[in-house]
């Protein structure tokens, strides 16, 4: 599933090609994806200019002039930007026309991503309506984090991986956000310090804040390519690094199941 470094690059990528473009349709070859895409969105957006490409949390906010289109990628969505009519492939879904020649193109192969269209402010949809903070943004601070740690039994893991207390925490940046850290992924939420909530918070953001920078380089690769940027090579200390040695200590790295998904830790770094 495309994290929230992904989400974001994807979101720059696009914008540096569309922003202020005028929409002339859309074009939906297949509108069963995880909610139905409405019927009349061609008309919906038809003539107006898009003013911006805003990011929360995982979802793209497309902010029209009367309205605002809220794309989630799912599990396996993309967009590229095309300069031309390229014939669609089996999974390309939905494409959006603009004046300018130039078309954006979805592609979701299982077909659980979202394309809604709201009118009211798109913060207030249902979606989005009851999110947590943005991690780099100015109201994910140790105290916010230390308030809404402090009475949860939950692994500390699975607490930043909620999206009501902070968003686009994904199982890869947050087992690598506490191994930098220093905390293991098991310990209830409640026993962190605030010396450690502190260490956390500042992690949780430099993991996120690396694998944006890295996903730079791949901001060309969103016009007239496949538009899969994957996974962002970062220097994994831990994840998907189960038996082999840690590079800080050269313990075995361990792995279990937690909250349905893979957990990776070096038991002797992290406690």
């Amino acid at each position: 599933m495309p994290e929230l470094p992904e989400v974001e690059t994807t979101r720059r990528g696009i914008a540096l090609r569309l922003t202020g473009a005028v929409a002339n349709s859309a074009v939906v070859r297949n509108g069963r994806l995880r909610w139905p895409v409405p019927e009349k969105l061609s008309s919906l957006i038809a003539g107006q200019t898009l003013q911006e490409i805003r990011r929360r949390a995982k979802y793209l906010l497309f902010v029209f002039e009367h309205g605002t289109l809220i794309v989630h990628l799912g599990m396996s969505g993309s967009l590229r930007v095309l300069t031309e009519a390229f014939p669609p492939e089996k999974h390309e879904h939905i494409d959006l026309l603009f004046e300018n020649g130039l078309r954006l193109r979805y592609r979701d192969p299982r077909r659980f991503g979202a394309f809604l269209w709201t009118e009211g402010d798109p913060n207030l949809h249902p979606l989005l309506s009851t999110l947590g903070p943005e991690p780099l943004s100015a109201a994910f601070t140790p105290d916010y984090l230390a308030k809404v740690l402090a009475n949860k039994n939950t692994a500390i893991k699975i607490a930043i991986m909620d999206q009501h207390i902070v968003v686009g925490v994904g199982n890869i940046y947050a087992s690598e956000a506490l191994f930098r850290a220093g905390i293991l992924p098991q310990r209830p939420a409640r026993s962190l310090n605030k010396k450690e909530v502190t260490q956390l918070r500042n992690c949780i953001r430099d993991v996120l804040e690396e694998s944006i920078t890295a996903g730079g380089s791949t901001l060309r690769d969103y016009v007239d390519s496949d538009g899969k940027a994957g996974y962002f090579t970062i220097n994994n200390f831990v994840y998907a690094r189960a038996g082999q040695a840690c590079r800080q200590c050269n313990r075995i790295i361990l792995t279990a199941r937690q909250g349905q998904r893979a957990t990776f830790w070096c038991a002797n770094c992290q406690h």
